[in-house]
């Protein structure tokens, strides 16, 4: 058992690992290739601050102390910029730089109709999330062999006390007594 279990260990799991890493690879890789098609990096530039929230309203961010520390909040500027398709936009985002002030020119992330999205996913951080998952796909396969081996030997022992209990039940209460026979 223990043999059987090393072998999977040793082989069966990082072949699972590697066919999971790659698998996931190909996916990434090809939605990070339709995120660079479907992205643009247009220019933008400052028109305004952003409208401060009143002090009284709280948003998400600002109940919790423990996440302003995590995640700084940048400040919030009303900008423009021209889409891909030549059409106009105005709206609210995060500023490239502090303090912002107007007509400073900045780059944002759109889509083919100007709406703002995120920076496409690039090839290396694709690649290293599929080598994160390969090996957690590793690590997890090991882990259902050990488990696996574990149970099989739990059975096999219980099964062996509950024979050593009947020898000794079939040996009786005569065990060790004079003339017993035994």
């Amino acid at each position: 058992m223990a043999f059987a279990a090393l072998i999977c260990v040793l082989l069966v799991a990082p072949a699972i690992g590697t066919v999971a890493g790659m698998e996931v690879d190909g996916t990434l890789q090809r939605a990070a290739r339709e995120q660079r098609q479907e992205r643009y990096l247009v220019p933008a530039v400052v028109v305004r601050p952003a409208a401060v929230p009143p002090t009284g309203t709280t948003t998400g961010t600002e109940a919790d102390p423990s996440a302003q520390r995590q995640a700084p909040q940048r400040t919030q500027i009303v900008a423009s910029w021209t889409a891909p398709d030549g059409s106009s936009h105005q709206g609210t985002v995060p500023a490239a730089e502090e303090p912002p002030r107007t007509g400073d020119r900045f780059r944002i992330w759109t889509d083919t109709q100007g709406r703002l999205v995120g920076r496409p996913l690039d090839a290396s951080s694709a690649s290293a999330h599929a080598a994160v998952v390969g090996l957690a796909a590793a690590l997890a396969a090991a882990a259902l062999v050990e488990t696996v081996r574990r149970l099989v030997v739990r059975r096999l022992m219980h099964r062996r006390y509950i024979l050593l209990d009947r020898a000794w039940a079939a040996t009786g209460p005569d065990w060790g007594r004079a003339g017993a026979g035994s």
